[in-house]
């Protein structure tokens, strides 16, 4: 396609522009080659059918008696034949052996391959001296007794058929040198109004603050823009999200890090007091050591849930060996299970069998979210050791399911939804934790499309303990 305008930076007006007035460009000489061709046509057809009727009535003067052809044209006919001084006139009057009866010697005689046929009418194009003539011509057989009938012919040049095709032309194409630029002028008018939707569309987001991350009206727009339209929409219902995860993240950050480290503070103040002992000393530098545990244990949980909630669409997916990734967080949780005296086991399929698209690395943290937790709310003692089990099952049919259940007191059936949430924990018990451990675990799910359910270990029994289940769904 031709470009009518050069443009550093595409316009969308430009374009479509360029697309409606280049096939007018280009159409045009071809209009002008088809008219040109058309108008020759048209004007041979009056010039054709009166050189053939001149040649018919020349035919009507041949005479023949039992002995010779005759052929006499009156002066007023000759006069006739060159009436029209903007055209040359030549006719030829042939015996049937070929003799000059009357005529231009010099014009030229038919092919002589041509079939020969009496009485009928033909017309060629030829020269004479030179110049290109239309011939018309007919054979007459006039004595039945001559081998070869007489030949009519009458030629003339073609200056009169070409100014008829000038004016058809004039009278074709000048109209055209007007409707041109009225096309364009409209086509320029039609586009101006069809993208006036889109100006509109620019300023409504221009007058707009910044902070108004309401979607944008698509009925106000052509129904070709609605897509468009839409994801924009889209879009700034994801940046709302965005912005609202962002912000929620501060808060909870600014809200979890306040408690440990006013009670850093706290603590040093008392390590700072003139009367304060070795031992009191020793207290507080312990107190500081747990609250720094606990604010580093916070600021992890926090970006854990920030790297959760911010991976979509865009997250890196790879196949993954549920099994073998939940052996992984055992082995490293197995020690922290030691030191409260907790039987940490697993059970699962054999590597290699339990395979599931999605992020290795959000997946683990999820696990080991489940077995901190388990491991964080199941009582033990070396009389009474608390178990938790990590466990694989499933099969490709209907779906892996990674299990994490404890031997611990469970959680009241009123409150199983809550401890999902962000910062909840459940009443009555003293464990450490941040509250975000299973909040991380329900965002990771959800991203991975499976779900999370939570039921006791030992429905009937005291204590029941605690299951969480992390259903997948088949690939």
């Amino acid at each position: 396609m031709v470009k009518l305008f050069q443009r550093s930076q595409r316009s969308l007006f430009g374009e479509i522009l360029d697309w409606m007035l280049t096939p007018f460009l280009l159409l045009w000489p071809i209009t002008f080659g088809l008219t040109w061709l058309v108008a020759e046509g048209i004007a041979k057809v009056p010039f054709d059918r009166g050189l053939g009727h001149n040649a018919k009535a020349l035919a009507q003067l041949v005479q023949s008696d039992e002995r010779t052809v005759s052929f006499h044209l009156s002066a007023s006919a000759r006069e006739f034949l060159h009436a029209d001084e903007t055209v040359s006139v030549y006719y030829q009057v042939l015996g049937g052996n070929g003799e000059l009866l009357d005529g231009e010697a010099g014009l030229p005689m038919p092919q002589d391959d041509e079939k020969l046929v009496t009485n009928e009418l033909r017309i060629r194009d030829d020269q004479m001296a030179g110049t290109p003539v239309r011939v018309a011509y007919i054979w007459v057989r006039v004595n039945p007794r001559s081998a070869q009938p007489a030949l009519v012919q009458v030629a003339e040049t073609l200056e009169k058929r070409s100014v008829l095709a000038h004016e058809i032309i004039k009278g074709v194409m000048l109209p055209l040198f007007v409707i041109l630029p009225l096309a364009v002028l409209l086509v320029w008018l039609a586009l101006t109004r069809g993208i006036q939707p889109l100006s509109e569309l620019e300023d409504r987001i221009r007058q707009r603050k910044p902070d108004d991350m309401s979607p944008l009206d698509e009925t106000a727009v052509p129904s070709e823009v609605m897509p468009l339209v839409s994801s924009v929409n889209d879009l700034l219902d994801r940046l709302k999200h965005s912005i609202a995860t962002q912000k929620r993240f501060l808060a909870d950050a600014a809200h979890q890090l306040k408690t440990p480290l006013a009670g850093l503070r706290m603590q040093a103040d008392l390590a700072q007091r003139s009367d304060a002992n070795a031992e009191d000393l020793k207290q507080s530098l312990k107190q500081i050591g747990r609250a720094s545990m606990r604010a580093t244990h916070t600021v992890n949980q926090l970006l854990a849930l920030a790297r959760a909630e911010s991976s979509g669409s865009g997250m890196a997916v790879q196949t993954c060996d549920l099994a073998l990734l939940t052996m992984e967080v055992v082995k490293v949780s197995l020690s922290r299970a030691m030191d409260k005296q907790i039987d940490l086991g697993f059970e699962g399929p054999e590597p290699g069998q339990a395979l599931q698209a999605g992020n290795p690395t959000l997946l683990k943290e999820m696990v080991r979210n489940l077995i901190d937790n388990a491991i964080n709310y199941t009582p033990s003692s070396t009389e009474h050791p608390g178990v938790v089990t990590a466990r694989v099952c499933g099969d490709i049919h209907i779906g892996w399911e990674i299990q994490v259940e404890d031997s611990g007191n469970g959680i009241p059936e009123a409150e199983r939804e809550r401890v999902f949430e962000p910062f909840y924990r459940a009443l009555g018990t003293e464990a450490d934790g941040s509250g975000l451990g299973l909040p991380i675990v329900l965002e990771i799910a959800e991203k991975h499309q499976a779900s999370v359910s939570l039921s006791e270990t030992h429905p009937g029994q005291t204590p029941p303990g605690a299951k969480f289940s992390v259903k997948f769904t088949p690939t």
